[in-house]
């Protein structure tokens, strides 16, 4: 598939994507504009907190519909690699986790009911749920198979490595250091993560743990999990384990977990932060932070050893073909 022209199959990726964003952009607008639409009860326009929220993420599916564009447009190719890819990875993190959240709240409520409706759910209409995680869905999906086929087409050599295959260069020690740092920074955030999605109260403030209904309390283990799988793929990458098993799964692993422990923990860190500065009446414990800095500070220094395996895999390969 010629990605300079575009493919049906990415052209087709991209166009749904973009059309899932609409709904979820024009809601925010209206929201940003004044509106009341969706919602329940009054004070929602007065609240500063949920307007710079709905700016931000107003802003976040906002890059989404210009990267489904970079998948399919020539000008897409020849963007420096960390253009799409960063985006992406955020992207990647949150889309991913919400669909995995959302699927195993779909399939607790078939089996054990719908739960009544908690916290942020209890002010909005029930229609909002379905146009949003619905719209989510849809992005995560197109915009993730989307880029599968612009990275098979992009980084083709370095997918049909073997994990023994990477080169070993000078950087392979600080490449290390970074994983178990990773893995050690991430781990307050783990255990938090889980024993919230079990009911636990460590470290919410109070009246927190009372409002997180299913979907919250399952989006946090999800979350959780994702961040202990990350660390353990950069430790596979950084310390080469099983050489011989091929590097694509690994990537991919990480990717989308990796994705998962930063954007999560920089976006919970980020609304808390933005909470605490409008002057919110629940305040956040300090150690709930530090642990959501902590996961976001593992998660760069995952991006910081995929990011030094690709481009010391390109050089590589230059090295070699110059040579031939």
């Amino acid at each position: 598939m010629d990605l300079t022209s575009g493919g049906t199959a990415r052209r087709l990726l991209a166009g749904v994507a973009v059309a899932a964003t609409a709904p979820y952009l024009t809601l925010k607008l209206l929201w940003l504009s004044g509106s009341t639409v969706g919602v329940v009860g009054a004070g929602f326009t007065d609240d500063s907190t949920l307007w710079v929220l709905n700016l931000l993420t107003f802003a976040m599916d906002a890059v989404a519909v210009a990267l489904a564009l970079a998948f399919v447009r020539p000008w897409g190719r020849r963007l420096p690699a960390a253009l799409p890819v960063f985006p992406m990875w955020v992207a990647t993190g949150l889309l991913a986790t919400l669909i995995a959240a959302l699927a195993l709240t779909l399939g607790a409520d078939a089996l054990l009911g719908p739960e009544p409706s908690h916290g942020q759910q209890a002010w909005l209409r029930p229609w909002v749920y379905a146009l949003v995680y619905g719209g989510f869905a849809v992005q995560g999906v197109t915009l993730l198979a989307g880029f599968a086929l612009y990275a098979r087409e992009r980084w083709a050599a370095l997918l049909r490595e073997r994990i023994g295959g990477l080169p070993r260069t000078s950087t392979l020690p600080l490449q290390r250091v970074l994983a178990c740092a990773a893995a050690v920074l991430a781990a307050p955030a783990v255990g938090l993560h889980l024993l919230w999605s079990v009911g636990g109260t460590l470290g919410l403030a109070a009246g927190t743990a009372a409002e997180a209904g299913r979907g919250l309390r399952l989006t946090q283990g999800v979350s959780g999990l994702a961040a202990a799988v990350a660390c353990a793929a950069a430790l596979a990458l950084a310390f080469r384990w099983r050489p011989e098993r091929r590097l694509a799964p690994l990537l991919a692993t990480g990717w989308v977990t990796g994705g998962s422990m930063f954007a999560w923990g920089a976006w919970i860190f980020l609304a808390d932060a933005v909470s605490a500065g409008a002057g919110a009446e629940r305040t956040v414990p300090a150690a709930t932070l530090l642990a959501d800095a902590a996961q976001v500070a593992g998660g760069l220094f995952l991006l910081v050893i995929g990011a030094l395996t690709l481009v010391e895999h390109a050089s590589a390969r230059a090295d070699i073909e110059s040579a031939g």
